[in-house]
């Protein structure tokens, strides 16, 4: 391993210990519900357990699981948007590793949530219920991920063109033929304000929308079956994806902006959360053989850019991440630059160890 490497994993793992120590699993913000800030974020300690094989990651996952899920497999979670199904990726893990029928109960009754929620003319999933006819770029990776690992856990394979249809979908509504850049979403009545009136796409390229779609394509891809004909489109998809968000890095921090493709305007921002998912994009493409090494400076400069400029270190070893855009919903440039920022929020915390795994592994290679 290269010496970045190992100091890629080295800050993955404390950034893990420095939230254990201050919440127990349950605890994670919001408290007592089965979410996707905690999902992202766990899902991340997941992926430093499967580096590192230390059981108190994983004993930690299981923490949380357990807490909201009952000896029948019964929990509660919103049944009326795709941000309830992302945890679910913690289930089946937990599944493999235990065989625990609770887990698969819990896998199948998101996976039912999927035949409820409700759908644009064209088949394409509402967001959630209450932004009807909207289609996010974020609910690619909040279903779709799990929808992958479902269809090969529990024989689903009709699951997986289910998946790439989706793609599909939000790939037509927010693509912007020009630039290559995606919108953050699509209102197909075009009555929102931020809706264009002759696409329905939304204004503004948001940095963590556009990473989350970048994010759920590298994990599909991963999880498509062996000789799948969608995997030479796909790759062709994340290749002029990565080569397009490329261009935007800051030449000097190696970071991304919150508004990806204006970084020039001085109320723009650097953000770290969707850098972090930018960085994992790449990294994985290469760890799958996507892409050859010819992202790998932008690679090392991204990462040390975000290291540099949103990680720091005290004395006891605590890590605190910062410049994370809060949750935000869909908007015009105002909305999105008047956002606040964090510390340590689960969004970014969880994207921070998605990226420092794959980094590592890149970075080795």
């Amino acid at each position: 391993m290269s010496t970045l490497s190992v100091a890629t994993m080295a800050v993955a793992e404390q950034a893990c210990q420095t939230i254990m120590k201050r919440y127990e699993p349950l605890e994670l913000p919001p408290k007592n519900r089965w979410h996707y800030h905690q999902g992202v974020f766990l899902y991340g300690m997941y992926r430093v357990w499967e580096a590192t094989k230390k059981e108190e990651y994983l004993s930690y996952i299981k923490g949380y699981v357990d807490g909201l899920i009952d000896e029948h497999g019964n929990f509660y979670f919103a049944r009326d948007e795709l941000d309830a199904i992302q945890a679910g990726l913690l289930l089946f893990p937990l599944y493999e590793k235990t065989k625990d029928s609770r887990y698969e109960v819990a896998a199948r009754k998101l996976r039912q949530l999927l035949t409820t929620i409700n759908r644009t003319s064209e088949g394409g999933y509402w967001h959630k219920d209450k932004y009807p006819y909207q289609m996010w770029l974020d609910g690619l990776y909040m279903a779709g991920p799990f929808k992958m690992k479902f269809a090969q856990m529990f024989n689903e394979p009709e699951l997986v063109d289910h998946v790439l249809y989706q793609e599909q979908l939000m790939r037509r509504h927010t693509r912007d033929p020009e630039t290559g850049l995606y919108y953050h979403a699509w209102d197909e009545k075009k009555q929102m304000p931020w809706a264009d009136p002759n696409t329905g796409r939304s204004q503004e390229v948001w940095g963590r929308s556009i990473g989350w779609y970048g994010m759920a394509l590298v994990d599909i891809i991963e999880d498509l079956p062996e000789g799948h004909p969608s995997r030479h489109e796909l790759t062709k998809v994340v290749t002029d994806y990565v080569d397009t968000i490329s261009r935007y890095q800051d030449p000097d921090h190696g970071y991304w902006y919150q508004i990806v493709d204006k970084g020039e305007r001085k109320e723009n921002w650097p953000e770290s959360s969707g850098t972090c998912l930018f960085l994992y994009t790449i990294a994985k493409g290469m760890n799958l053989g996507i892409f050859d090494h010819r992202y790998v400076t932008q690679l090392r400069k991204g990462y040390q850019g975000l290291v540099d400029h949103f990680v720091k270190m005290d004395k006891d070893g605590d890590v605190t991440i910062s410049g994370i855009c809060i949750g935000t919903s869909c908007g015009v440039y105002d909305y999105y630059v008047g956002r606040e920022t964090s510390e340590n929020d689960l969004h970014g915390v969880g994207a921070f160890l998605l990226a420092s795994v794959e980094c590592a592994r890149a970075l080795s290679r």
